[in-house]
């Protein structure tokens, strides 16, 4: 693997998750119309981070698929999944963090004489983003359990960030058995800085790691 392509692949994927924890940090709670209204500009902000980071951790993913390909080409369909999982998460950034806000500001001056009309459209809108953020998780997680596996499988790559990722896998599952809430602000949060923890590991692993690797 060449070694520019290498590094700036890592370099891609810690810049993209750091940019991602700083959304997640930005983030705001939703409220009533008129919080919106009030926080849009913020919540403008905070997606149009994330979306810029998707990017930037969609290249450096593509380094890491190219790292760990084998005879059997399985890291590609990993990488698949975080295509899925990317467009998820633009999808939901886009609806939830771009068109709700500008759309609400529409009707800034009518907030109550259309409040009958524009809750339902505000709704449908937040069931979407909460079907994009089952999609990204679950295509995320599958795709770092492909990967963590093929860490553990390949002797020429680290162990420990295989073995980490599984743990991962199995503390997410733990959360499914006892019904935590990954789609709630602070689930997702908490989803997020879990994932990227490893993301920047990863991106790290590119990085140093030796030609011989």
């Amino acid at each position: 693997m060449d070694k520019q392509f290498k590094q700036t692949s890592g370099f891609c994927l810690l810049l993209g998750s750091f940019l991602l924890v700083i959304t997640m940090v930005l983030h705001p709670s939703g409220g009533s119309l008129l919080h919106i209204l009030k926080i849009s500009r913020v919540i403008i902000s905070a997606h149009t981070l994330a979306i810029i980071s998707l990017p930037l951790v969609g290249f450096g993913f593509y380094g890491f698929t190219v790292a760990l390909l084998d005879r059997g080409k399985i890291s590609i369909f990993a990488f698949i999944l975080i295509v899925m999982s990317l467009v998820a998460a633009m999808l939901a950034a886009s609806i939830n963090g771009l068109m709700l806000p500008l759309f609400v500001g529409i009707y800034a001056q009518e907030l109550e004489s259309q409040k009958a009309i524009l809750l339902p459209i505000v709704r449908y809108g937040s069931v979407f983003n909460q079907a994009m953020d089952y999609i990204l998780i679950g295509a995320m997680l599958s795709a770092i359990g492909v990967w963590s596996v093929l860490l553990l499988r390949l002797e020429k790559f680290p162990r420990w960030l295989g073995m980490y990722g599984l743990a991962l896998l199995a503390s997410s599952g733990l959360g499914m058995v006892v019904q935590f809430d990954f789609i709630d602000l602070f689930g997702f949060r908490v989803f997020i800085f879990s994932l990227m923890s490893w993301v920047m590991l990863a991106g790290l692993w590119l990085i140093i790691k030796r030609e011989d690797m």
